[in-house]
């Protein structure tokens, strides 16, 4: 998806991922009941050069660097500091940036509303942005569903990509 941007080499790039917290919390342990999100956001910055030279190995150690540090002590110090000046973030995310969503704990292809296992899971009109990535759970164990939403202009670069096609194309 950088790639065919046509990004400019010394641009950044962002990569926003929403983090687990409930397994993190240990003293107190959140219980399973706990109703409501329980995450925090991490953010990954690497420049387009970087990130194309160091190819998508990078990318994934970074982000797995930035998910290790999601410490306890750290997300607690972040709430006591959130306490003390609030801040509400609104509205959509900046330049170039690529947000993944959803949660590994919501079993889509579980729910049977009289119609049988579903064959396929996307995520709706309501939650189509530029960049948005939803990962659900697949079908057969161990797989994954990925959601892309990305402007048709990159759509096209991408299959005209051999790169990228060899990747995916099976």
């Amino acid at each position: 998806m950088v790639r065919n941007q046509l990004l400019k080499a010394e641009e950044e790039v962002y990569f926003m991922s929403p983090i687990g917290v409930r397994g993190r919390m240990k003293n107190p342990a959140m219980t399973e009941n706990y109703f409501g999100n329980a995450i925090t956001i991490g953010i990954v910055t690497m420049i387009v050069k970087e990130l194309l030279e160091g190819g998508i190995g990078k990318g994934a150690l970074e982000m797995n660097k930035m998910v290790g540090l999601q410490t306890e002590e750290k997300l607690k110090s972040y709430s006591r500091n959130w306490i003390k000046n609030p801040t509400l973030t609104v509205g959509g995310v900046i330049g170039n940036t690529f947000l993944p969503s959803s949660s590994p704990r919501f079993d889509v292809y579980g729910n049977d509303f009289g119609w049988g296992k579903p064959v396929a899971v996307r995520s709706g009109a309501a939650n189509k942005k530029h960049r948005k990535i939803t990962l659900f759970p697949g079908v057969e164990d161990g797989s994954v569903d990925v959601e892309v939403c990305l402007s048709h202009e990159i759509l096209e670069a991408m299959g005209k990509d051999p790169e990228f096609m060899d990747a995916v194309d099976e």
